[in-house]
Formats: structure tokens, C-alpha cells, sequence
């Protein structure tokens, strides 16, 4: 890499000859002529979204009171250590989901749109929010969004109420009738990130060929380190360590799968057999993708409708989709609390590496805007009204965080993207069947 005494260029990369490695926002970036020793660099806006399905338990989800966010409801409650930063949204619904199925709960939790009831390949839907976003967030970065999943999904098929499998398994449409494939393989997710993609076989013997991405870089990492304040050496040591402790989640998972000769049809080799190490790996390229500004935009299907999982590790060994039939029966209602509460935990962790992550003169998590929720509120009822949605981060964007907002009944979903996506540069005159923006999230900031 050339380097000069001039401001490092923020899509500065470190190149090798089997990769190329994004660099974390660093002080360094902006130019010498701005004192740039006492000024930290200006960071970029980023969105995510995290889909879960089957609605909640409402009564446990949602908070008491309004305003001031005093105290977290049970399934809420592991968002106790980023309280400050997250707002929870009541009364929000998807007019256009209905009649109510887990495919449509699906295909309009970012699109708001009514999806064509067909089993062929004629199907119809909507460009959702996060493509939206990636149009033109996207234009300055390596890979313009990112679709992410825990669950390999078939694209094609029936899969409920004669509807096309790709209404349940893809969350992102960059065109009505163009649905994006999620990926949940961590090693391809990593490599699309930082290496060169190339087929199974490919993949295998580059890991042959290098123990780990990184140690083709030493001499230039050592070459910046030299030429960076000691901030920015503190917060290269924090990336690189984060993309080592990455690589080696993966290989771990790559050799206990190996090591394993009883038949798995439905995981690829290389993904975490326990759900929650899966998750906590998937949020981590996430992290990753948005500290190196490789993308500013993330889909991610925490998992998919009509998922059977059992989660044993909780004391949940009946299937979801089943469970999420609950007619009100105590114990499964109970059932689904504890999975909805586990979910949260996990996303909370996530929530609290991106505090914990410096970016700029602030946090990753102050710079990015997280929709979390589902497109399902009552999952016995199926139906889609008073979804269980909160919203993370974004301080630097005026989000006020450490409230419940009580909508008003009938508020459509449609509403929340457009204020989102106007809050991180994307400014729209309406989206879908939106009729106004939520601006009680927000102070009164220009954050143009």
C-alpha cells in the first residue's frame, strides 16, 4: 500500500495478493489541513433491519405507560444495558399483509406492499425499504446492501396457502419482481467481505493455502501503523482483532462440522451448530461490514416463518411455528415469551458490541439505525396489526432513544421507513401506503 503524508482516503483499502481489506473509519482520514490530530473524522450513516417471525406474546412485549421508557416489559427486559438507545413503537400495522399469512407477514415487513397470490414464478411484491436505502446509500460503498439469514431457504415451490416460497424466504426486493436471496453461511458472508469468492472447492483450498486473512497483510498493517496517531493504532488493533476473533469463529465451526460424519441436509458446513453462536457470528460480520464502510445497508431474517426450531437451551423443545398456534393456552404463550425474549437477548449483545465499537467521535451504534420486529402481531390470530417493533441507535441521527411511543391504533408500518429512511439521508415524499412520518422519535437535529 502507498502511503503519503496526506490524509489516508477513507476507501483506502490494504491489498494482497488473495484480498483486499477494508479499513475502520480512522482520524487519519481527513485531510491535514483540518488539524485532524484533535478533530475526529466525520462517520457515515448506516441502516439495518432485523426480521423475526411469528409475532410475540404481546402482553409481555409491550411496555407499561408511554413517554419515558421507566422500566422494560419481561420480553424487553436484556435491553436493560442500551435502554438509553432503543425506542419501542406501538400500534404499528401492515394493512397489505393480509389476509393474513406468514408469507405476506414476510414479503411486506419492508415493503408494505401487497404480494400477488400466486405458486409460479409470476410473483409481484415491492421494492423494500432497505433496497430503497442501498440505491443510494449503497453508490459509495463495495457491496451496496447485504441480505443475511440463520436458515438456508429453497427459492422456489409452495410453501403456504398457494402462495411462492419466495414471499417466505426473501425479505429484500430491489424490484417488484426481483426478490434477493439471503445468505447464511458465515464463511461465504466473511469472504464476500474481505476475500475473493470463488466455489466450495475454491473456498477449501484457499483456507489450506492461509491459516487466516490477516497474516497476508502483516507488513502493510505494520507499514499504516507506523504513519497513524495512537488512537487510530488503538482502533486498528480493536478491527483486526475483531476480524481475527471472526476467522477463527469460523474455522472452529468449519472443523467441529467436519469432524461430524452424521448426515445434516439442511446446515452447510462451516455454520455454528448452537443457534445463539450462529447469531452472535452473523451479527459480528455485521459490525464488520459497517466499521470498514463495505456497506450501509443490512436485511438481516433472524429466522424465517413457519420455522420449526426447537430451542432446548431455553426449556423450548416444542417447534415454533407449531407453539406460535398457541389459542391462548398458558403454556405455549408462555413458550413463545421465552423465545421472544431469547431473541431479544441475542440482539441486545449485538446492540452492545456496536456501543462498545468507536466510530468517528462517537459509537458505531450512535451512527446506525436498527428496525427490529416482525411482520406479525398476534401469531394465533395471524393477524398484522400492534407489530412488536422497536428502533436502535442513532443518536447521532437525533433518535432520542429510552421511549415507548404510543401510535396511534391503525398507524401503518409504511410510516416508520419513510422517517428511518429520511433520518439516514434518504428522503422520499412518501413510501407505500405511508401518510406521515413519526417524528416524535426524533429531537429537532440537521442531520441532512
Amino acid at each position: 500500500m502507498f502511503l503519503t503524508k496526506k490524509a489516508i482516503p477513507r476507501r483506502t483499502l490494504l491489498r494482497s495478493a488473495p484480498a483486499a481489506l477494508a479499513l475502520p473509519l480512522l482520524d487519519a482520514m481527513i485531510p491535514a489541513a483540518t488539524a485532524w490530530a484533535a478533530t475526529p473524522a466525520k462517520p457515515v450513516k448506516r441502516i439495518g433491519f432485523v426480521f423475526i417471525p411469528m409475532g410475540s406474546d404481546q402482553t409481555r412485549w409491550t411496555p407499561h405507560g408511554q413517554g419515558k421508557l421507566d422500566e422494560l416489559s419481561p420480553i424487553l427486559n436484556p435491553l436493560q444495558p442500551v435502554k438509553d438507545q432503543v425506542t419501542v413503537i406501538t400500534n404499528m400495522r401492515l394493512p397489505n399483509a393480509y389476509p393474513g399469512t406468514h408469507d405476506t407477514s414476510n414479503s411486506a415487513f419492508l415493503s408494505a406492499a401487497r404480494a400477488k397470490h400466486t405458486d409460479s414464478s409470476d410473483y409481484f411484491s415491492g421494492t423494500t425499504a432497505d433496497q430503497i436505502a442501498a440505491k443510494q446509500m449503497g453508490r459509495e460503498t463495495q457491496v451496496a446492501s447485504l441480505q443475511l439469514a440463520m436458515d438456508l431457504n429453497p427459492v422456489a415451490g409452495v410453501c403456504n396457502n398457494g402462495y411462492s416460497c419466495v414471499y417466505q424466504n426473501c425479505l429484500s426486493w430491489s424490484s417488484p419482481t426481483t426478490p434477493l436471496p439471503s445468505e447464511a453461511h458465515p464463511r461465504v458472508v466473511f469472504e464476500r467481505l474481505f476475500g475473493e469468492g470463488g466455489n466450495a472447492g475454491a473456498r477449501g483450498s484457499a483456507l489450506r493455502r492461509q491459516a487466516s486473512l490477516l497474516d497476508s497483510f502483516t507488513q502493510h498493517i505494520a507499514t499504516l501503523k507506523r504513519r497513524v496517531g495512537a488512537a487510530d493504532r488503538a482502533r486498528l488493533d480493536q478491527y483486526l482483532d475483531s476480524v481475527r476473533e471472526v476467522e477463527r469463529e469460523i474455522q472452529r465451526a468449519e472443523q467441529a462440522v467436519a469432524g461430524n460424519k452424521a448426515p445434516d441436509l439442511e446446515r452447510p458446513v462451516g455454520v455454528p451448530a448452537a443457534f445463539a453462536d450462529h447469531a452472535k457470528l452473523m451479527f459480528d460480520l455485521q459490525i464488520l461490514a459497517f466499521q470498514a464502510d463495505i456497506t450501509r445497508v443490512i436485511a438481516f431474517q433472524f429466522t424465517r416463518e413457519q420455522s420449526n426450531r426447537t430451542y432446548p437451551e431455553i426449556g423450548v423443545r416444542d417447534p415454533h411455528h407449531p407453539t406460535s398456534h398457541h389459542g391462548n393456552d398458558p403454556v405455549k404463550v408462555a413458550q413463545i415469551a421465552k423465545i421472544n425474549t431469547y431473541h431479544v437477548s441475542l440482539f441486545s449483545e449485538f446492540l452492545q458490541r456496536m456501543k462498545a465499537t468507536p466510530d468517528g467521535g462517537g459509537s458505531l451504534l450512535d451512527h446506525s439505525v436498527y428496525l427490529y420486529g416482525s411482520g406479525m402481531g398476534n401469531p394465533s390470530l395471524h393477524d398484522h396489526e400492534n407489530l412488536p417493533i422497536l428502533v436502535a441507535g442513532g443518536a447521532a441521527t437525533g433518535l432520542k432513544g429510552g421511549r415507548h411511543i404510543r401510535c396511534e391504533k391503525g398507524t401503518n408500518l409504511a410510516n416508520l421507513h419513510l422517517t428511518l429512511l429520511d433520518r439516514v439521508g434518504v428522503h422520499l415524499d412518501s413510501f407505500v401506503d405511508s401518510t406521515g412520518k413519526v417524528e416524535d422519535l426524533f429531537e429537532r437535529l440537521d442531520v441532512g
